[in-house]
């Protein structure tokens, strides 16, 4: 694949505490000028984002990084997101009812988010560094159900990134409908064309400046 292939798959990304308005700016241009797929910004900056370059693919989170968050308050969140500008929505999935063995508030919430951002792409983050095998494929099923765009692996705030292996699981249990996002820990080309050529359709990561170059 050539850098610009890359690039078009590519969240550009920028969720850092700390990040300033100069920063998500300098992210939103890049992302102009380098044909990536969205840009992925905290929701704080979405409107304003939005109104700097209307011409931009705006993706946000919901629910992040933890997932602990009401689904009724995850649902506000993805409507403001929505109302503000954003074109994509990545929730994450409250990762503590679903190693309890609570399904139905996983799945339901999924729903919840999928009914505030209808139209909208939503990808729905799973945090694979704390689920075991049996509770990846569950929420193969219950994002599957739910009615989202893309099962993502990954908040990039957790003990772990992707790896290749979650994505050959995730393609064997997701239905037809769903595509794949992987985040966390991408820092060269290699790892970004081997999880493309594994079969994902987005990734997420701040790295995307490697590719710049020739692109």
């Amino acid at each position: 694949m050539t850098n610009a292939e890359i690039l078009s798959h590519i969240d550009h990304t920028i969720l850092k505490p700390d990040a300033k308005w100069e920063d998500v700016a300098q992210i939103c241009e890049e992302a102009l000028t380098y044909h990536t797929a969205s840009v992925c910004i905290p929701s704080f900056w979405v409107a304003r984002a939005k109104e700097t370059y209307p011409a931009l693919n705006v993706c946000t989170v919901i629910g992040f990084p933890l997932g602990y968050q009401p689904a009724s308050v995850k649902q506000f969140e993805a409507a403001e997101a929505v109302s503000d500008g954003a074109d994509e929505i990545d929730m994450v999935i409250n990762v503590s009812a679903l190693k309890s063995g609570d399904d139905e508030t996983v799945l339901n919430e999924i729903r919840a988010v999928r009914a505030a951002c209808e139209g909208q792409i939503l990808k729905v983050i799973v945090e694979t560094c704390f689920l075991t095998e049996d509770e990846k494929k569950r929420v193969c099923a219950l994002v599957s159900e739910g009615g989202a765009d893309y099962i993502k692996t990954s908040t990039g705030f957790g003990t772990a990134g992707a790896e290749l292996d979650d994505i050959a699981l995730f393609r064997a249990n997701i239905a037809e409908h769903v595509k794949i996002k992987a985040a966390g820990g991408f820092r060269t080309r290699e790892q970004m064309e081997a999880f493309l050529a594994a079969g994902c359709d987005r990734i997420g990561c701040s790295a995307a400046r490697i590719l710049f170059a020739g692109a």
